[in-house]
């Protein structure tokens, strides 16, 4: 089985050095600086140039449009990883052996759900992002995807989710899930004005990618699994954790889940 782990980054990082380990720069249309010597997202047919709004989703849809001749294709970041063991650092990522006995049973390895435990995605969601893109998604789905919209609803309203864009699939889940998400995305586009967003804020529609996996996941008959995952180099989870609980405070908005 021949597989591909992209790590996305958008510049020179350490990366894992093992076999199916594909460094990819994210943005390259921009970022590429001569002596990355990672794979580019801008070669062939790409969106290379759509990275400041859709983040590492550039490299899901180059991996889609132009990786052809794998097996399974996965996606990690510089920093997030899939880990075979503890300590958790480079040495120690999942391996390709690994991954390849977990696809023998599975057809998609995800990272273990995120726990939100106060609040519902929904709720979380529109209390750190603008509400519009994400109202606008159940709008697309309910027209376009209808038999994604129970699941989309039963999403929305758990305090839990398989977060962070990451995940290892067979490449006919692969194919699946990119042409569910990516058209739900390219609708979502033309249906909303971010023009006026901040930088943060623009990254929108990887945001939304979030929260669409599970809704096809559990849509569709695909088995899956999940590994350990852990983020290199994380020194502030208790200023976030600060963050988090602030945005709570004094904000209202219109909550349908």
């Amino acid at each position: 089985m021949k597989i591909e782990i992209l790590v996305a980054a958008h510049k020179k990082f350490p990366m894992p050095d093992k076999k199916g380990y594909l460094p990819i720069l994210v943005g390259a249309v921009k970022n590429y600086k001569p002596g990355i010597e990672y794979q580019r997202d801008d070669e062939g047919e790409n969106i290379s140039a759509k990275n400041p709004n859709y983040n590492e989703l550039t490299a899901v849809y180059w991996a889609w449009k132009n990786l052809k001749d794998v097996d399974a294709i996965g996606l990690v970041h510089y920093r997030r990883l899939f880990f075979d063991s503890k300590p958790y650092n480079l040495d120690n990522v999942i391996s390709i052996k690994s991954v390849e006995k977990l696809l023998n049973k599975y057809d998609v390895i995800l990272p273990k759900k995120r726990n939100y435990y106060i609040e519902t995605n929904y709720s979380h969601y529109i209390h750190a992002h603008h509400q519009e893109p994400l109202d606008k998604t159940r709008e697309i789905i309910q027209a376009d995807y209808p038999q994604y919209l129970v699941k989309y609803d039963e999403v929305m309203k758990r305090r839990k989710a398989h977060m962070f864009n990451m995940f290892i699939m067979k490449r006919d889940a692969f194919e699946s899930y990119c042409a569910f998400m990516f058209g739900i995305l390219g609708e979502l586009e033309k249906s909303v004005d971010i023009s006026n967003y901040s930088v943060q804020e623009g990254r929108v529609y990887g945001y939304i990618s979030e929260l669409l996996m599970d809704v096809w996941l559990e849509t569709n008959t695909y088995k899956y699994t999940e590994v350990t995952w852990r983020q290199l180099g994380s020194k502030n989870n208790i200023k976030k954790a600060i963050s988090f609980l602030k945005r709570k405070v004094g904000i209202k908005a219109k909550t349908h889940f």
